[in-house]
């Protein structure tokens, strides 16, 4: 899987409707008290947005992250986020999966805790949902307002435009359209990303998603694997996970050659679904490795970069 990891190659997704998505998301914030940040319970902090951050400490708000898809994730890995996210200042953090109504319930509350100025009932809390594309915050405001009123769909970036509802009791609350950022840091967190349906599809290439997909999984669940294809996954790679899949889904294209691309297709979407049980792509541990990773690299690409010979 390391050597894989080495060679990934960059992952950018940056549609033009989201510039005026974070001009018009600054506006708001402005007049927010909590930001409820959703992001996917199966890779936290490769689907926070840094700009989110970014807006929340310039106006100095509190945050409610919501680790939403919960019945995806490893129940382990986010017992551990959430540990995690509450040590962070500002930060309360919860696991919910938006289409449990009686777990969508209790957000209005917790958000009531973390803006304890607005216990006096001179004002109303007014809340904010942010987060990335396809992460459920439609769902969610569905959920909070008990009726269909933010559009859903299987695709990135569904909801164009904000739209502002009552949840009664001197409540508010917003819904944002999905943002990403201008550029994803962590060739990882692009392909974390990738798999978990958070970027459009002309952005990526199905192949390359799966075979990164299928690494991580041989490395923290290769037994999922195992039980969903009925074949042994010892001593594979990647690849030829996907070519396995391939195989026992009979998919063949020309010379009878396993068809790669339906294959990794058919792989992704059962990663999507669910059908692979339970699975986090990350946990605090292995954030902090591949940061650590990260950091080293750079230190020795600016090392060389310091250290060669001027050629002029």
């Amino acid at each position: 899987m390391t050597a894989f990891f080495e060679i990934l190659m960059s992952i950018q997704w940056f549609p033009g409707h989201m510039t005026s998505a974070r001009r018009n998301a600054a506006e708001t914030m402005a007049v927010t008290d909590v930001v409820i940040e959703v992001v996917d319970a199966r890779l936290p902090e490769a689907s926070t947005n840094p700009l989110v951050h970014e807006l929340r400490r310039q106006r100095q708000r509190p945050c409610l992250k919501v680790l939403n898809k919960s019945d995806l994730a490893d129940p382990v890995a986010t017992r551990e986020w959430i540990a995690w996210y509450d040590r962070q200042p500002g930060i309360r953090a919860v696991a919910v999966s938006s289409k449990n109504a009686g777990e969508v319930a209790c957000l209005p509350g917790l958000c009531q805790g973390l803006a304890t100025h607005r216990n006096d009932n001179a004002k109303p809390l007014r809340m904010m949902i942010m987060g990335i594309p396809n992460v459920g915050k439609s769902t969610l405001m569905n959920a909070l307002v008990k009726r269909k009123i933010a559009k859903v769909g299987d695709e990135p970036a569904v909801t164009k435009s904000q739209q502002s509802h009552s949840l009664g009791a001197r409540r508010w609350i917003t819904d944002t359209p999905g943002l990403m950022w201008p550029k994803i840091e962590y060739d990882s967190d692009g392909y974390m990303l990738a798999a978990s349906h958070a970027i459009g599809r002309n952005a990526i290439i199905d192949e390359e998603v799966a075979v990164f997909l299928a690494d991580l999984l041989l490395a923290r669940y290769p037994e999922r694997l195992a039980e969903r294809y009925g074949f042994a996954v010892e001593g594979l790679d990647g690849v030829a996970v996907v070519e396995g899949v391939a195989r026992r889904r009979a998919l063949r294209g020309r010379g009878g050659e396993p068809d790669l691309e339906k294959a990794s297709q058919a792989f992704l979407q059962d990663y999507r679904d669910g059908k692979l049980g339970r699975i986090s792509l990350e946990t605090p541990e292995t954030r902090q490795a591949m940061l650590s990773r990260a950091d080293a690299a750079r230190k020795v690409t600016e090392q060389t970069v310091i250290g060669t010979p001027n050629q002029d």
